[in-house]
């Protein structure tokens, strides 16, 4: 079930276009677009979250990954 956000669709689909172009721009595989965004969230984490918070954070933030996989063939 998708969650509630307090912003909106537009500006997500923004910045994930622009993210989007970046990687593309770049010729960046899948594997170290990947291993990118595992950094950035890594970084935002320990520098945005208070240290008692991060585990839960991390867990909340892994277990929604998980929630929105797709499990169709194609790709």
């Amino acid at each position: 079930m998708p969650q509630s956000s307090r912003y909106s669709d537009e500006k997500v689909e923004h910045l994930l276009t622009e993210l989007v172009n970046v990687f593309e721009k770049n010729h960046i595989p899948t594997d170290l677009s990947l291993m990118v965004l595992g950094n950035m969230v890594t970084n935002l984490i320990n520098t945005s979250i208070a240290p008692a918070q991060r585990r839960h954070i991390a867990n909340s933030f892994a277990h929604a990954l998980q929630s929105s996989i797709n499990e169709d063939k194609a790709h």
